[in-house]
């Protein structure tokens, strides 16, 4: 992705695309011969040199001094680069430039947009685990992008039954077939000059869209597991890919259900439907949260607003965790049961005697004998 150069300082800066262990691999934005070879006194002064005589990657380490203030480098980071190593394809970060957004879950800085992916078939398409994934997007304040793939499996009227229903949710879906290249030049135009997040459940497809998407990139794909109708996880760590239009893509590790860790009064914004409903009009208490309160215009016949019920019933016992592991002195506790339900329950009473270790005790035998002797 080409970034600007600094010239008036004569910064390296580049974009990273991997992080593994204490490693960063950056890539170097495009810029003239004569900022590449600031520090290069040899090419600087041989008129034959061109940027093809620079590597467009370096493996970089991060300064002492940035590990000791504590800024992190992610994913997505843009960095300036200090003292590179051409020959060794090394460097080092010297600065993280500020970040226009930040996500933590996965691990990735100045994203623009959420590719959402999801299959019409095999597996099957499920509208609770898609709204959760909606709604898990749309707390990001990110743009949320609807992929439909597999859809060489179902039939054109099929297709538009599952339109009309995702644009009354307030999405528009962009079907398509990776198997048979089905509008994937289409959804391409959408990822043009920007770092675009794929996401979405195992065994729908993404790393066989992202091989379609960016030449030469080989992720391993995996099949759809038979008992289940889920996919194995293939995916094991963020990474950026360069594709073609200069976008960037991060590849992110599979999930069945991502977690919903927003507040209750924020909740109702991530539904597009409610959002409509609220520009419209006003409930008649400011803390409403749209279940059993009088005069909400926000409950009534939406198909989501079952999903919301139960969304908020998760994001209460969150806001109570929180609200109890931040409180020491708590009586409660959250423990989970089967099924992934979870409830309170009391603490029980931490052990006021605890028994005296045998070194302990022998320890201070030996003392009693030596002031006994003394």
């Amino acid at each position: 992705m080409t970034g600007e150069v600094d010239f008036a300082t004569g910064q390296l800066l580049g974009t990273v695309l991997a992080v593994q262990a204490n490693f960063y691999q950056v890539q170097l934005d495009v810029g003239d011969k004569e900022t590449r070879a600031i520090g290069d006194k040899e090419k600087k002064s041989d008129e034959n040199f061109t940027d093809s005589s620079y590597p467009s990657m370096l493996l970089c380490t991060r300064r002492t001094r940035l590990k000791k203030i504590g800024q992190q480098v992610m994913v997505g980071d843009r960095v300036v680069i200090e003292e590179p190593d051409w020959a060794g394809g090394r460097g080092a970060i010297a600065d993280v430039l500020p970040r226009q957004t930040e996500l933590d879950r996965p691990p990735i800085a100045n994203a623009n947009q959420i590719l959402l992916v999801f299959a019409v078939a095999d597996p099957p398409l499920e509208p609770y685990q898609l709204s959760r994934f909606l709604v898990k997007g749309e707390s990001t304040n990110l743009d949320v992008l609807l992929c439909l793939n597999k859809s060489d499996l179902v039939s054109p009227q099929m297709q538009q039954e599952i339109s009309d229903r995702l644009i009354a949710w307030g999405y528009e879906p962009i079907f398509i077939s990776v198997r048979n290249g089905i509008n994937i030049d289409h959804l391409s135009e959408y990822l043009n000059n920007k770092i675009t997040v794929i996401a979405g459940p195992s065994g729908v497809g993404k790393s066989s869209l992202i091989n379609s998407l960016v030449p030469n990139v080989n992720l391993r794909v995996g099949e759809v597991s038979g008992k289940l109708a889920r996919g194995r996880h293939t995916t094991r760590h963020v990474e950026l890919f360069e594709l073609p239009t200069k976008g960037l893509l991060a590849d992110t590790p599979g999930f069945n259900q991502p977690d919903l860790d927003c507040t209750p009064e924020e909740l109702v914004y991530y539904f597009p439907e409610a959002r409509a409903r609220l520009a419209t009009g006003s409930c008649r208490f400011s803390d409403c949260l749209h279940r059993e309160e009088p005069d909400c215009v926000v409950r009534g016949d939406w198909e989501r607003y079952q999903h919301y019920l139960e969304f908020l019933s998760d994001a209460i016992a969150y806001q109570t965790q929180r609200q109890q592991q931040a409180d020491p002195e708590s009586t409660l506790k959250l423990k989970t049961k089967g099924k992934g339900q979870a409830q309170y329950e009391p603490k029980l009473e931490s052990k006021k005697y605890r028994r005296v270790a045998r070194k302990t005790q022998l320890q201070a035998l030996q003392d009693l004998y030596q002031d006994s002797e003394e």
